[in-house]
């Protein structure tokens, strides 16, 4: 690990172990919001003092949940306040040279409309996505009960993953961060490569649209009346 992730990793270890479970729910508040603390150093950690009887393995999932459904809910809310006419203005002024119009937006929010719950699933299984995948869900107002069912599910799947991960391979608990940094690896190359193919269908329907609404040929004029005729 880096001497930056050595040192968060000792910062967090010591709140742990001098807080105990609410220890737990500050530093996984702190994950959503501020991403270079991440889960996956967090539970698994609190899994290894549970596999060691310092902990109870059942309390140190739901303190996890805790924190992660509390700074989820805080972005949403952040979401919420910055609005779809926020985020709607600055990619009506500068979408363009991202290749977004307001039509992918309003897709991204039909989207979350109809199939918001398996987004804010999923989401909370990707390191880094489940950071930032509560402000569209604010944005669009998603329903507060919807949103907190599917984060605390989700939560509940990748945190119990991490704690229970942490306890079975106890003093090499540290090993499933790498496990887990070659899911994040994989996982970010398929979102990339499906924002490579995204971005040259926009592109391609751009160019399209370009073209179509260029003229063909210029309209023929009238000839012109000469005086007195």
């Amino acid at each position: 690990m880096s001497e930056f992730l050595n040192a968060v990793s000792e910062w967090v270890q010591e709140v742990i172990r001098t807080l105990g479970y609410p220890g737990i729910t500050i530093v996984m508040f702190l994950e959503v919001i501020f991403p270079p603390i991440p889960s996956e150093l967090i539970m698994p950690f609190a899994g290894f003092l549970a596999g060691r009887g310092e902990m109870n393995i059942v309390l140190v999932i739901l303190a996890g949940n805790i924190g992660s459904i509390t700074s989820a809910i805080f972005l949403y809310y952040v979401g919420a306040w910055a609005g779809e006419p926020v985020v709607r203005r600055f990619v009506k002024k500068y979408g363009r040279f991202m290749m977004v119009s307001e039509k992918d937006l309003d897709r991204t929010l039909h989207i979350f409309n109809t199939r918001g719950e398996l987004v804010i699933f999923f989401g909370r299984l990707i390191p880094l996505v489940r950071t930032f995948i509560s402000l569209p869900a604010g944005m669009d107002r998603m329903s507060m009960r919807k949103f907190v069912t599917y984060t605390t599910i989700g939560s509940t799947v990748w945190n119990t993953f991490l704690a229970v991960g942490g306890m079975i391979l106890g003093e090499n608990w540290e090993d499933l961060m790498e496990l887990v940094d070659r899911y994040s690896k994989v996982t970010y190359a398929l979102i990339a490569v499906a924002l490579v193919v995204l971005f040259f269908i926009r592109l391609r329907s751009f160019l399209q649209n370009r073209n179509t609404a260029a003229p063909s040929s210029t309209a023929p004029t009238a000839p012109a009346i000469a005086d007195g005729e």
